[in-house]
């Protein structure tokens, strides 16, 4: 079997240089036919991708989603288990008070802002929805501490509405793979959401999450264990032969991977 083509590091390095040196140009390196490519890898690999967070109904999710800015969701995880146990609606959490949340949730950056919000949303459904988690994205985003990817991801998970909730691994890959480059992710997101193919645009924001943080990582992609490797114009790519292209194992989320 032949060599796979590996890029020294200098190599590596000075092309990066040379790219840091340009602005995105904003247009996607991929054509059609490799974007189709693409996101049927990703379909066979995963073909139903679920978020890693743990959430009982479109509530916890709301709240969930919201603890897991600056978070990981292994954390986040940790942290509501005991909590949704106790409070899974609006008025429970209401009834909890914002003290007793900051005890369940103190392992979480910014818990105690957090907090606050958690009450604040819980005191909106209640007040302006009925207690029920409304379903627009306009709606969700007047909750406080919501914004429009937290309002994606409720709305695709809880909803099943085909949106694009750029994080950060979403924002990196579409920058290094310059698959949709950006300078924010308000830009990632419409430019996503332009080129993906229809057919698979409901499930492309778990697989390109998912590809992020276990492959594609932030400081240092794995590429040999990729299955676009050669498709990939990342001027950081270090391999051009794709993983073998075969579905991995259901995902083990929550409770179940922490047992």
């Amino acid at each position: 079997m032949a060599n796979p083509k590996i890029k020294s590091s200098a190599q590596t390095a000075k092309k990066s240089n040379v790219t840091a040196g340009r602005k995105p140009a904003g247009k996607s390196l991929y054509s059609k036919a490799d974007l189709e490519e693409i996101f049927r890898r990703f379909s066979i690999q995963r073909p139903e991708p679920k978020g890693e967070l743990e959430h009982v109904n479109p509530f916890t999710l709301v709240v969930a989603v919201a603890l897991s800015a600056q978070a990981t969701d292994a954390g986040v995880n940790k942290a509501t288990r005991a909590l949704f146990a106790v409070a899974d609606t609006p008025q429970k959490m209401l009834d909890l008070g914002e003290e007793r949340i900051r005890e369940y949730i103190k392992t979480i950056g910014l818990y105690r802002n957090k907090a606050k919000n958690v009450v604040a949303l819980s005191e909106k459904l209640i007040t302006d929805f009925g207690g029920e988690v409304p379903r627009t994205r306009e709606e969700l985003i007047t909750l406080p501490g919501v914004g429009r990817k937290t309002a994606n991801v409720v709305l695709s998970m809880a909803f099943g509405q085909a949106t694009m909730a750029v994080d950060t691994h979403i924002f990196r890959i579409a920058n290094r793979l310059l698959l949709a480059p950006g300078k924010t992710p308000d830009e990632v997101e419409q430019r996503l959401m332009k080129i993906i193919p229809d057919q698979y645009l409901y499930h492309a924001h778990h697989w390109l999450i998912l590809h992020g943080r276990y492959v594609c990582k932030a400081r240092k992609p794995e590429c040999e264990r990729c299955v676009i490797a050669d498709l990939c114009r990342s001027p950081e790519k270090t391999w051009d032969i794709p993983a073998p292209l075969v579905e991995l194992p259901a995902q083990i989320i929550g409770a179940e991977a922490a047992g």
